[in-house]
């Protein structure tokens, strides 16, 4: 597979012209193609965007790869937001994000989309947020959404904060300063993140979700592997990030209703499956908007919702055609399932991957 990061030089270059083996167009939202079930598939996509789905990343790679092996594909995982910037140049053939596109986004041009026509955000990738933490003698902890802004913006600075303490009986914290490791890149899962705490603790979390970390406080690291390893080498830290990547450091359980919760996919799924789409979007744009403030325990609300960014229609159709084959390999049955297994994803609803599905059907 190739999953390396691609220089800035490269990802602003024009994408090479693909030249496909045709017959019929491959399906949206089907399985990986075989030899003996699809036409032949070559040439070279190029992605990148966010961190999140690097695990899922390298899973449908290597699938599609091996079903398609005259296939190369790329995915840089810079991060959600240099992701779409790269995306709108015109440097990439799909963006993956954990943030939709904005409406300003929206108003704008995509270098590699056809004149007058615009990019659509897929979701594709579900996962919960891991609140990671890395204390000495502490092995487990819980935070409610109020204590938790609190930590992350700076207002609370010690492990054995009272506030703390009182939602963590019989646990002996010790009196050290806390270290709270935010992403110092534009990222998706802080955007998340951040409308976790803003819808549930908005007189702390003043600040409205965006990509940018909001506050000037902690420890900033590059990407979720850089948050990951900054508080696992570091002291008393605390962070955040996609779940596939929590690995054996500490994970908070998050107050939910009456009960301290951890994360779970189906947990996760749960919330995506009960919030709506984002209004006064195009019909094959399914931005999601995640209510966060269930008080259903059986739900996990700190969840991202990852999206593959493409363009309805491509400026190079044939490259079109190979980006509708892997995005639909993605989000299909199969390509969920890998990404569940490798990645520890919420696979689709079914209502949603029909959407999904549909939405794939009409990229040209």
């Amino acid at each position: 597979m190739n999953f390396s990061r691609l220089g800035r030089a490269a990802v602003v270059a024009a994408i090479a012209a693909v030249a496909l083996s045709s017959c019929a167009a491959n399906e949206g939202g089907t399985s990986a193609p075989t030899e003996s079930d699809a036409p032949s598939l070559s040439g070279t996509i190029n992605a990148a965007g966010a961190s999140s789905q690097g695990s899922a990343q390298e899973a449908w790679i290597a699938s599609f790869q091996t079903a398609n092996p005259d296939v190369t594909i790329n995915y840089d995982p810079s991060g959600s937001g240099a992701g779409r910037e790269t995306f709108i140049a015109g440097g990439s053939d799909f963006a993956g994000s954990d943030s939709f596109l904005s409406d300003e986004e929206l108003a704008g041009e995509f270098g590699s989309c056809a004149p007058d026509t615009k990019a659509i955000d897929l979701p594709v990738y579900i996962s919960p947020i891991a609140v990671i933490f890395n204390i000495d003698g502490v092995d487990e902890l819980n935070l409610d959404a109020t204590t938790l802004a609190k930590i992350f913006k700076g207002d609370i600075t010690t492990w054995n904060d009272p506030a703390i303490a009182a939602l963590n009986s019989g646990v002996t914290l010790p009196a050290a300063n806390i270290t709270a490791v935010h992403r110092s890149d534009d990222s998706g899962t802080t955007k998340n993140f951040a409308d976790y705490l803003f819808q549930n603790a908005p007189d702390v979390w003043d600040q409205k979700p965006a990509d940018p970390f909001p506050y000037q406080t902690g420890e900033g690291a590059q990407g979720t592997s850089g948050v990951v390893d900054a508080v696992t080498n570091g002291t008393n830290t605390i962070g955040y990030a996609d779940a596939s990547k929590a690995g054996d450091l500490g994970v908070a359980n998050i107050k939910v209703g009456d009960e301290f919760v951890g994360f779970t996919p189906e947990a996760a799924a749960a919330v995506v499956a009960e919030s709506p789409l984002v209004e006064g979007r195009d019909a094959n744009d399914l931005a999601i908007q995640i209510n966060r403030t269930t008080t259903d325990p059986t739900h996990y609300p700190l969840v991202l919702v990852s999206y593959a960014i493409v363009c309805q229609e491509y400026a190079d159709a044939a490259q079109g055609e190979l980006v509708k084959s892997y995005v639909g390999y993605m989000a299909s049955e199969e390509g969920q399932a890998v990404a569940a297994e490798q990645a520890g994803s919420a696979p689709l609803n079914a209502d949603l991957s029909a959407k999904v599905a549909a939405a794939i059907e009409t990229i040209k």
